[in-house]
């Protein structure tokens, strides 16, 4: 009896802790962007570089998911207002199949952007990834993030991790049944930014420098 009250008092204590850690950074990286995030075009500072982080065209059921609608028309709407003057798509490229910055920059030239201002990230396998080969790889040191706001959040700690001044321009974002399952699968990304930094992680790729006029 005793052994399964002292069990049971381990496993409190251990989800206790495991909700204060994930208190604890999902708070640190929505302070980070305090003040660094965008909602109207008008209010936007400019800067020489936009960063289109990837998703996936298609969900399951194979209609457009709104994420990468939404993500695709802010874009559009900072190039062709002169907010940013070149925009690196970077996204999963991790098969034959499946290619997230070609699609994003079919969808950006049939949009009419010219191709000269468009940057392909192939290797963009996740946000961290994006971030650190933005100044390793593009050497950028200031970037808007294009994305929903709370990716844009995360985004920008990364960034301020990695000496790059980042702010974020909000895409529209995505009211659906899914939405709950993403912001909880958001949480623990969080908490997996600060274990990157704490086991020194690098991203999957680096390689040659690609510069950026």
């Amino acid at each position: 009896m005793r052994y399964g009250k002292f069990i049971i008092v381990v496993l409190l204590t251990l989800i206790i802790a495991l909700l204060a850690v994930i208190f604890y950074c999902d708070s640190k990286i929505t302070n980070a962007a305090k003040d660094r995030l965008y909602s109207n075009l008008e209010d936007l500072p400019s800067n020489k570089t936009g960063l289109l982080p990837g998703t996936a065209k298609y969900i399951s059921t194979g209609v457009l998911n709104p994420y990468y609608t939404y993500r695709m028309d802010a874009a559009i709407r900072l190039l062709k207002a002169g907010k940013i003057s070149y925009i690196i798509i970077s996204g999963d490229n991790s098969s034959i199949y499946y290619n997230e910055p070609a699609m994003m920059r079919a969808d950006l030239l049939k949009a009419g952007i010219d191709s000269s201002r468009i940057f392909s990230d192939y290797a963009g396998f996740r946000t961290f990834d994006s971030v650190v080969r933005l100044k390793a790889i593009f050497g950028q040191d200031s970037v808007t993030v294009i994305s929903q706001p709370f990716q844009n959040e995360r985004a920008i700690y990364i960034a301020s991790r990695e000496g790059i001044m980042a702010i974020g321009f909000n895409a529209k974002d995505v009211e659906s049944p899914g939405s709950f399952r993403i912001q909880m699968r958001e949480k623990l990304a969080r908490v997996k930014v600060f274990l990157d930094y704490l086991f020194g992680t690098k991203p999957k790729y680096l390689g040659e420098k690609i510069p950026i006029p």
